[in-house]
């Protein structure tokens, strides 16, 4: 096992992020922790906690304006049993970032990850910048480097990193651009009095009303739902899971008879983790 050592006499937990660094995804991880590590992909993310590598693994789960992250949530569903141990917002400024003395007739192509690039979409339009996909904002940062001829659409932390400059900043389509990011562990945090709950379930297919069921045994308990959400389950078209977050710790009495009643109405479920809220 890697995922503690010592150094001057300090007990030191490392941290796995989706990288490489200069990703907003390293800034996320920076607000947790110093000790930080980069793996290329958030299943690798996962696994380096899964295998006691790193105590914990930085992930995406949502953006305000391009929705969940589907893979971080169905390798939670599907494949990890890990635990939300954290959560972190933060705002996204996506930032058009060139090569020193690059002016804006000079740029031809624009290089992001996928999300970014559908986050800038009409700023993108009015430039008739041709876009190219990247499998992360930082990697085309990189591979930008000593081409006028090419921007990349990215954070500020790279422009340190790549010897770049930032030609035109927050161009993002809207304002109210952020994205959530979760702290992954093997346990849950303890209760801190404001604290919220993920959960996963499915349910029964041939009961009417099921989903309507499900969600009144929150009203009745007057529990408030933070976010509800469908993905494929991926066992046939129709056939779904439901993510739910809700106010409440799993130590919380009440919270325990809720999720109690749940398990015995659907035939999947999972709780993702209790943590606090950010």
């Amino acid at each position: 096992m890697f995922f503690l050592f010592f150094f001057g006499g300090v007990l030191i937990s490392l941290i796995s992020f989706l990288g490489p660094e200069g990703t907003f995804t390293h800034e996320a991880a920076s607000n947790f922790g110093d000790e930080l590590i980069p793996f290329c992909t958030i299943p690798a993310v996962m696994e380096s906690v899964h295998s006691d590598e790193c105590s914990y693994g930085v992930v995406p789960i949502e953006n305000s304006i391009e929705g969940p992250v589907g893979i971080t949530l169905d390798q939670l569903a599907h494949k990890y049993d890990l635990k939300i141990f954290n959560e972190i917002v933060i705002p996204i400024n996506q930032n058009l970032v060139v090569n020193p003395g690059t002016k804006m007739e000079d740029i031809e192509d624009v290089y992001s990850h996928a999300q970014a690039i559908a986050q800038c979409q009409e700023y993108i339009r009015n430039h008739k910048i041709q876009p190219h996909y990247e499998v992360s904002t930082a990697r085309a940062a990189k591979s930008i480097v000593g081409d006028k001829s090419k921007a990349a659409i990215s954070n500020a932390k790279v422009v340190e990193l790549y010897g770049l400059e930032i030609l035109e900043s927050n161009i993002q389509d809207m304002d109210n651009n952020e994205t959530r990011f979760v702290v992954l562990s093997k346990e849950y945090h303890e209760m801190t009095g404001k604290d919220k709950t993920s959960i996963i379930f499915s349910i029964y297919e041939d009961r009417p009303g099921g989903l309507y069921n499900i969600l009144g045994i929150f009203q009745k308990n007057n529990i408030n739902l933070t976010k509800i959400e469908s993905r494929p389950s991926k066992e046939g078209l129709g056939k779904y899971l439901f993510f739910v977050d809700f106010n409440g710790h799993i130590d919380d009495v009440l919270v325990q008879d809720i999720l109690n009643e749940i398990k015995e109405n659907t035939y999947f479920f999972k709780v993702l983790g209790s943590y606090p809220e950010f």
